[in-house]
């Protein structure tokens, strides 16, 4: 089954720029992944410091690899230093069911 999540964080004042160049250099590299399907980052409209990352691995394993890649761990340990709180807080998500409409259309 497909593993979809979003991480996000919101930058300390002073180093948006820093946070920017490591969250690009990190998704060359994610998206590099064989299991990666998507790796999206974006900023809120009304607040570019809050950082919201779109996810999506092929499968669980492929979510497992991603979580141990040497150089993810390297961008969170220097990440933690430019926002607030004690890292990235990241939130899986599931499929929502959507019933099929019956012949009729209803």
């Amino acid at each position: 089954m497909t593993t979809v999540l979003y991480a996000e964080f919101v930058v300390k004042a002073g180093s948006e720029s820093t946070v920017a160049q490591l969250v690009a250099g990190f998704t060359v590299l994610v998206r590099r992944e064989p299991g990666n399907l998507v790796f999206t980052p974006y900023t809120r409209e009304d607040n570019p410091r809050h950082y919201v990352i779109f996810e999506a691995y092929a499968d669980a394993d492929a979510f497992s690899s991603h979580l141990a890649a040497d150089y993810g761990a390297r961008f969170n340990r220097e990440l933690a230093a430019h926002i607030e709180g004690t890292g990235s807080e990241l939130n899986m998500l599931v499929p929502f069911a959507v019933p099929e409409a019956n012949a009729s259309g209803d």
